[in-house]
C-alpha cells in the first residue's frame, strides 16, 4: 500500500543512523515517487527546473546508492534517460532530484540531493524509480512496471501503472495522494501546484526536521484560553492520533511525553482542509495558534457565550515517521469526570479561571482537549441527529430515566456525565437512547460547533440495538375526556406526506384518538415564505385528513390567525397553537361573533348564570400585553362535554432562544427569556385564577409547549403566582405527579427535560395522565417533541 508521505531534508545527524541497502537488494516498497514535474522553464511556470521527488514510506532510512530515476516520453518507442541517485532518505523525509532547466520561470528549486539533466516534458512522459544504474528498454507498461521499484505514467504516456493521471502543466505537478496505493496512476496521484520539497499540495509544508521552542502543553497552558493565542509556533512535535475528514477539516496531534501537570492538555487540533498526513505519523507542525469559537450566524466573538477550542491554523507539516504507536487514551469510568458538570462563578466567565480538573466537568474536559480519551459499553441518553451526533453518559447511574436517558432535576444541574460522541468521518451510527456503543468508543476531546464537550470519535462501539419500543396510551372511557398537547414542529402544507402520515399515527395509534388536541406549531398555508399570508386552513386540511385516513376521527379544528410575523417561530411561518376536537364526542362552545378581531382583542372572563363563560371563544388572553411581543399568544376555548363545562387553555410560550449556553464560558448561564416567560406564565395564572373566582370547581386544563422546566420560577408563577411558589397552588403541573425517572418530554443535547405540560384544576376531578414517548428518545422523529395526554373525569 503506498501513501502520500511528508517530510523535510535529511537532517546530518541522522547520518550516523543510516541503515546501508546493497544496491543489488530486491526492489524496496519503501521509497516511492511522490511527486513528478516537468513544466519547469515553460512559459507560465513558477519554477525554473523540472524535478522528481522521492519520500521514504518506511519505518527505517534507506540507501539509494546503485538506484536511479529514469524518465520516458510519453510514445511507445525512445530510450530510457537516467539520472544516478546517491545517499539515503529518512523515513517520513523527500529527496528532491532537479532536472533541466528551461528559459522561463521564476523560482528556483529548493537544494536538491541529487542533480540531473533530463528534459521532461510538461504534460506527458514516464518517471521511474529503478534499483539499478542501467537504462530500461522495456516499452509496455506490464515489463517496464515488473523492472521498476515504482512507476507514474502522466498525460497521454503510453507506459503507467494502469491508467495514467491526467493533468500535468507548466504549473501542476503529479503527486501522490493520502489514498492506499492501488497499482493505478489515474487513482494514486492527483495534479496540482508544484511542491518541490514540501508537502503536496493536499496538506501542509516545511520545516527544519527540528522540535521547536514549544510543546502542546505550553501552547494549551493551564487557562481556557491559550498563553499564546495568535502567536506563531514552530515544529510542536506530535503523534497524529486521528483525522477528521467532514465539517472543519484537520488532525489532531498528542505529545507522548506529557508533562506533571493534570491542567495542561497534552493534544491539539491542527486546522487544515488537507491534513496530508496518516494516523501514526510522528510530526512537528507549524502554524499560528488560535483560540476558535464556533460562532453561530450573526453572533459576535464578544458576546458568544461558548467556549473555544485550542488550534493551530494555517499549518505547515513534516512527518517524521509512520505508523508509531499512539497515545494510549485515557479510560473514563463512571468516577472519573467530577459529579458537578459546571461551577458556580455568579455569572462570570470560566475563561478567567484556572483550569481546575476536579472542579467540574467543563474543567475536566478541557483539560483533555485534544487528547485521546476511551468510553467502554457507553449507554446512549440521546439519539444520532441530523448532524451525526449522538449523546453518551459516562455516569450510568446518574439521574437515569426510565428508558435509559440522564434527566436534568433542578437548574443548573446538567447531568456531568452526559458526553457528545460525534464520529470523526461524518458517520451516522443510528442509535437511540437506551442503546449501548458496546466496546470502546476512541478519540480526542473537542468542543462541538452547538456548544459542548465532545469525543470525535475514530472508532465507535457497535450498536447494541436495545428496541426502545414507542409509548401508547391508554384509550378514554365514555366517561372521560381525554385533551392532548402535541408540538408538531413547524408543519406547513409542503411537508412531505409522510410527515403527516406519522402525525397522523401518533393521535391515532400512539395518543388514541383524544377527544381535544392542543397543537404547536402550526404554519400559514406557504409555510415559511414570508408573503403576508396567515391562513393555514390548507394545513390543518392535510392533517386531519391525514388522521381520518389513520383511522382516526373527522376533527374539527378552532384557531385564530395571528397578525403577520408577529408571533415569532420561523419568520415567515406565522405559527400559532390550533385546537383540534372530536365534534362526535365533545362539542366547542363558539362564543363572540363574526366581527370581533380575535386576533388582537382578548377574551375576558364572565359571569352568567353564576358560572365563569370567556367572552371570546375561541379567544386569546390579552394579546396586546407586551409579555407576548414576538411570542405565541394563547388560545383558550370553551368545550362541552356530557353536559360540562370544560376550559382548555393552549400555549406555546416564548422559547429558550438567546439564553446562554449551558456548555459555555458563563456560569452559570444567563437565561434572558425567563423573564418574558414569567410575564406570560402570571397572564396565564391571573386568567384562571378570574375562572375560580365564579366558580372554585372550575374544570381548567392548561397544557402546550411551555419551554420551561416543572422547577422553574415560571411554572411556579402559572401554579401559584409567585416565582418562588410560595402562593397557594391553582394548578397541578400533572409532570410533577410522576416518578422522578420519568419526568420528561423532550430530549435535548442529551439530557432529558421537561418542556410540554399539562396543568388542571381540582375540578378535572380524578385524572389519568401519560407523556407518549415517540418521537425525542429517536432517531427517526416526526416531532423533537413527545405528546401527552390526561383523561379527565369533570
Amino acid at each position: 500500500m503506498r501513501a502520500l508521505l511528508t517530510g523535510g531534508a535529511i537532517a546530518t545527524a541522522l547520518a550516523a543512523l543510516i541503515v546501508a541497502v546493497p544496491a543489488t537488494a530486491t526492489p524496496s516498497s519503501t521509497v516511492v515517487v511522490n511527486e513528478a514535474y516537468g513544466g519547469g522553464g515553460n512559459t507560465g511556470a513558477i519554477y525554473t527546473n523540472d524535478f522528481v521527488e522521492l519520500t521514504n514510506r518506511g519505518a527505517a532510512p534507506v540507501s539509494l546508492d546503485g538506484w536511479s530515476v529514469q524518465y520516458h516520453s510519453s510514445g511507445t518507442t525512445g530510450a530510457w534517460q537516467v539520472t544516478p541517485l546517491s545517499g539515503s532518505v529518512a523515513p517520513g523525509a523527500f529527496y528532491l532530484i532537479t532536472e533541466a532547466k528551461g528559459g522561463g520561470g521564476t523560482t528556483p528549486l529548493p537544494t536538491p540531493q541529487v542533480t540531473g539533466t533530463i528534459n521532461m516534458s510538461g504534460t506527458a512522459g514516464t518517471v521511474a524509480l529503478v534499483n539499478s544504474t542501467t537504462a530500461l528498454t522495456c516499452a509496455d507498461s506490464a515489463a517496464c512496471q515488473a523492472a521498476s521499484t515504482d512507476l507514474v505514467g502522466f498525460g497521454t504516456a503510453a507506459i503507467s501503472e494502469g491508467t495514467p493521471i491526467a493533468g500535468a502543466s507548466s504549473t501542476f505537478s503529479v503527486q501522490r495522494t493520502t489514498a492506499a496505493d492501488t497499482d493505478v496512476n489515474s487513482a494514486d496521484f492527483t495534479a496540482a501546484e508544484a511542491t518541490p520539497g514540501a508537502v503536496n499540495a493536499t496538506g501542509g509544508g516545511t520545516g527544519t526536521g527540528d522540535p521547536g521552542p514549544l510543546r502542546i502543553h505550553d501552547i494549551q497552558g493551564t487557562t481556557f484560553v491559550s498563553p499564546h493565542d495568535t502567536e506563531a509556533v514552530t515544529n510542536v512535535p506530535g503523534i497524529v492520533t486521528g483525522i477528521r475528514t467532514a465539517g472543519s477539516k484537520g488532525f489532531w496531534i498528542q505529545d507522548p511525553t506529557p508533562d506533571s501537570n493534570p491542567a495542561t492538555s497534552e493534544g491539539v487540533f491542527v486546522f487544515t482542509s488537507s491534513p496530508g498526513v496518516a494516523v501514526g505519523d510522528n510530526v512537528l507542525v507549524s502554524g499560528t495558534v488560535k483560540d476558535f469559537y464556533p460562532l453561530s450566524s450573526g453572533e459576535a466573538l464578544a458576546s458568544t457565550s461558548k467556549l473555544s477550542t485550542t488550534e493551530i491554523n494555517s499549518p505547515t507539516t513534516i512527518v517524521l515517521s509512520h505508523s508509531n504507536a499512539l497515545p494510549a487514551a485515557e479510560v473514563i469510568t463512571s468516577t472519573t469526570v467530577p459529579d458537578v458538570y459546571a461551577p458556580d462563578l455568579s455569572g462570570t466567565s470560566i475563561e478567567k479561571t484556572p483550569i481546575t480538573p476536579d472542579r467540574s466537568a467543563l474543567d475536566f474536559w478541557e483539560s483533555r482537549e485534544g487528547m485521546r480519551v476511551e468510553v467502554d459499553d457507553a449507554r446512549v441518553v440521546g439519539p444520532t441527529n441530523s448532524f451525526g451526533e449522538q449523546f453518551v453518559t459516562t455516569k450510568p447511574a446518574q439521574a437515569a430515566t426510565v428508558r435509559g436517558g440522564t434527566e436534568v432535576t433542578a437548574e443548573n444541574a446538567i447531568p456531568s456525565g452526559r458526553l457528545k460522541v460525534v464520529p470523526a468521518d461524518g458517520s451516522k451510527p443510528g442509535v437511540n437512547v437506551g442503546d449501548v456503543l458496546t466496546g470502546p468508543t476512541v478519540g480526542p476531546v473537542d468542543y462541538g460547533d452547538f456548544g459542548g464537550y465532545l469525543i470525535a470519535a475514530t472508532t465507535v462501539g457497535a450498536r447494541q440495538n436495545n428496541n426502545l419500543a414507542p409509548i401508547s396510551a391508554t384509550a378514554q372511557t365514555t366517561k372521560q375526556l381525554a385533551v392532548a398537547t402535541y408540538n408538531v414542529e413547524n408543519l406547513q402544507p409542503t411537508d412531505s406526506d409522510a410527515k403527516y402520515q406519522a402525525l397522523a399515527q401518533g393521535v391515532v395509534t400512539h395518543l388514541a384518538s383524544p377527544d381535544v388536541v392542543a397543537i404547536e406549531e402550526v404554519q400559514d398555508n406557504t409555510g415559511a415564505t414570508d408573503n403576508g399570508v396567515v391562513a393555514a386552513d390548507q394545513t390543518l386540511t392535510k392533517l386531519t385528513n391525514a388522521i381520518v385516513a389513520a383511522g382516526g376521527p373527522d376533527y374539527a379544528w378552532r384557531e385564530i390567525d395571528p397578525v403577520n410575523d408577529k408571533d415569532g417561530g420561523q419568520p415567515g411561518g406565522n405559527i400559532r397553537v390550533v385546537f383540534l376536537y372530536n365534534p362526535s364526542r365533545v362539542a366547542f362552545v363558539d362564543r363572540g361573533g363574526s366581527t370581533v378581531n380575535r386576533s388582537t382583542t382578548g377574551t375576558q372572563v364572565i359571569k352568567s348564570h353564576g358560572q365563569p363563560d370567556v367572552s371570546l371563544s375561541p379567544g386569546r388572553i390579552d394579546p396586546a400585553n407586551p409579555v407576548w411581543t414576538a411570542s405565541r399568544k394563547p388560545l383558550v376555548g370553551e368545550f362541552l362535554f356530557r353536559g360540562q363545562t370544560v376550559f382548555v387553555i393552549a400555549n406555546h410560550l416564548d422559547s429558550k432562544l438567546g439564553d446562554q449556553n449551558v456548555d459555555g464560558r458563563y456560569q452559570y448561564p444567563e437565561q434572558t427569556s425567563a423573564v418574558q416567560r414569567a410575564g406570560q406564565a402570571q397572564v396565564l395564572h391571573d386568567f384562571v385564577q378570574k375562572l375560580l373566582d365564579i366558580d372554585k370547581k372550575a374544570d381548567v386544563a392548561v397544557l402546550g409547549d411551555m419551554n420551561d422546566f416543572q422547577f422553574s420560577p415560571s411554572l411556579a408563577s402559572l401554579r401559584t403566582g409567585t416565582a418562588d411558589g410560595s402562593g397557594p397552588s391553582i394548578l397541578t403541573d400533572l409532570i410533577s405527579t410522576l416518578p422522578a425517572n420519568q419526568q420528561y418530554t423532550y430530549v435535548f443535547n442529551g439530557v432529558s427535560q421537561v418542556l410540554d405540560h399539562i396543568l388542571v384544576t381540582k375540578g378535572a376531578g380524578a385524572v389519568q395522565y401519560e407523556v407518549v414517548h415517540i418521537n425525542a428518545e429517536f432517531t427517526n422523529q416526526t416531532s423533537d417533541h413527545d405528546p401527552q395526554v390526561v383523561r379527565l373525569t369533570p
